[in-house]
């Protein structure tokens, strides 16, 4: 008699659950479409990208094509410096290794071309009213690793002799947790990231929350400039920091909270968490098996929340919102 019981029970289950499933269902194809339709219409949007070898033409000047050259490219000869040093700086032993080593690892800057198209597809996308023509210059910068892109809507500027590989000799005495995205594999995350400071508003609070949200804003816009890109490479952990952090990401919330440092406004709470580091400073054990920038992830993963519960929120409105509104909207819980 149990065993009829169970089973009409399930029979007045069955409906239900046919019903749930055909939603579900429903709902997976036509979030499937969307995508593939907005992926389509991307596609189609026209990009006429010409990477201009300002690098070679310096590299390779006249003392007459010099002065031309600082007709042309007024912002890259700041006017504080004497012609002199200029000249001084376009033969002296660093150029010349630097040309030698860009031209063995890039013949062509093919691999550039590749993740910028559709990083400016996707940009104009979610911005109407960016360029699809910006005019892009290729040149050397004496491995400035801070300043690996620069990002204006007419203007983008690729210091390639940040991006020869992290394992490149010539990056010897970089600190790793720096290095390790000196690569082409991360140029268009790099470049992103520099989009992402024009467009997003800097935070008006000085509390810690403010600066996780501000910089979750930027990785969240990552993930619909560059939707093929793993979160690695976004954030540029390694996959095994990625591992760390979604496995920890209950004790790491834990201890944001329980400690009472949201709302800290000490700059050292930025240093420890937010900055680029080695590793994130808890002053505990797993120190050295942290990487660097939890909060950043953290904001990254509270922006994510919101949106889950808020997908119709305006692109544009989201990176307007102050951080404790969203961080109130996001209602954030750790996944594990």
């Amino acid at each position: 008699m149990a065993i009829k019981l169970s089973l009409k029970g399930l029979n007045r289950k069955l409906p239900f659950l046919s019903i749930l499933l055909i939603f579900i269902l429903f709902f997976v194809i036509y979030a499937c479409a969307d995508t593939n339709s907005r992926a389509a219409e991307i596609e189609k949007i026209p990009v006429n990208i010409d990477i201009d070898r300002f690098d070679q033409r310096f590299f390779n000047a006249t003392p007459e094509e010099f002065y031309t050259l600082k007709t042309q490219y007024p912002y890259l000869f700041p006017t504080q410096y004497a012609d002199s040093i200029w000249q001084k700086r376009q033969r002296d032993s660093l150029q010349v290794l630097l040309q030698g080593e860009i031209a063995k690892e890039f013949p062509t800057l093919q691999p550039f071309e590749e993740q910028l198209e559709p990083l400016l597809q996707h940009i104009h996308y979610y911005f109407p009213q960016s360029s699809t023509q910006p005019k892009v210059v290729a040149l050397t910068n004496n491995v400035d690793y801070q300043n690996k892109t620069v990002y204006t809507d007419s203007l983008i500027l690729i210091s390639l002799d940040t991006f020869l590989g992290a394992q490149h000799p010539i990056y010897e005495g970089i600190p790793q947790y720096i290095v390790r995205d000196m690569d082409i594999a991360f140029f268009g995350a790099h470049l992103a990231s520099e989009f992402g400071e024009v467009v997003t508003p800097a935070p008006q609070e000085r509390t810690l929350l403010a600066q996780m949200i501000y910089h979750g804003k930027k990785l969240y816009l990552k993930d619909l400039l560059l939707p093929t890109l793993s979160d690695a490479i976004k954030i540029s952990y390694t996959p095994q920091e990625i591992d760390w952090v979604e496995e920890n990401e209950r004790f790491i919330w834990q201890y944001f909270v329980e400690n009472e440092i949201l709302y800290k406004t000490q700059s050292s709470y930025v240093l420890r968490f937010v900055e680029p580091a080695p590793f994130s400073k808890f002053y505990l054990e797993i120190d050295n098996e942290s990487p660097g920038k939890i909060g950043q992830w953290l904001g990254w993963q509270i922006v994510r929340a919101y949106m889950q519960k808020n997908p119709e929120t305006p692109l544009q409105q989201l990176l307007n919102l102050s951080a404790i509104e969203l961080f109130q909207g996001a209602n954030y819980k750790p996944k594990r």
